[in-house]
């Protein structure tokens, strides 16, 4: 079985979880997920290879990290991801990229990403739930962060937080690759 189908049967198997342990009707998680309840029912039978963005849609709605989502295995306290591990949900055919390096619950989703992207590209976020933080820390280049239509440049070796509930966008203005680490706070479900 392909890296992709393993991938597909997790999210398929972890949304019906997670929509049970949450109580939510298909309707209900499409309303609060702003996802149709069809995309839903594919998703769950394994049937779609969603967007990133729908996934973190379906993420936020329930109120859980995208590494839950798409593993449902949890063990001991501690869990090492490899390298070879970390999964790429986003990518350009310039070579821009973002690698889930790592989650967990505490309270809420909390999850840590890798980033590369490549001069001239950008990656645009919808808001998150009231209450989400962005933290980034730039490792090489300098990232234009746009929040709410506001810009802010990050250099080299910078790091910015942020309140993540309004629209908010991933830039590279410069001429080299701009790489960054960030890590992402969703209040749990209420």
């Amino acid at each position: 079985m392909s890296d992709l189908e393993l991938l597909t049967q997790s999210l398929a198997r972890n949304v019906k979880h997670w929509r049970a342990v949450r109580g939510f009707t298909l309707d209900v998680l499409a309303a609060r997920a702003g996802v149709s309840r069809g995309m839903l029912i594919q998703i769950e039978q394994a049937r779609t290879n969603p967007s990133i963005g729908t996934v973190v849609k379906i993420g936020d709605a329930l109120g859980i990290s995208v590494t839950t989502l798409l593993d449902y295995e949890r063990g001991a306290k501690v869990r090492i991801v490899p390298a070879d591990q970390a999964v790429r949900l986003w990518h350009t055919d310039a070579g821009s990229y973002n690698r889930l390096l790592a989650g967990t619950e505490a309270p809420g989703p909390l999850e840590m990403w890798d980033w590369l992207l490549m001069p001239g590209e950008s990656s645009p976020s919808e808001p998150h739930p009231l209450g989400t933080v962005e933290l980034v820390h730039v490792t090489a280049g300098e990232l234009t962060l746009t929040v709410d239509g506001e810009e802010h440049r990050v250099p080299t070796g910078a790091s910015a937080s942020f309140e993540a509930n309004v629209p908010h966008v991933y830039g590279n203005r410069g001429a080299v690759p701009m790489e960054m680490v960030m890590a992402v706070s969703v209040p749990p479900v209420q």
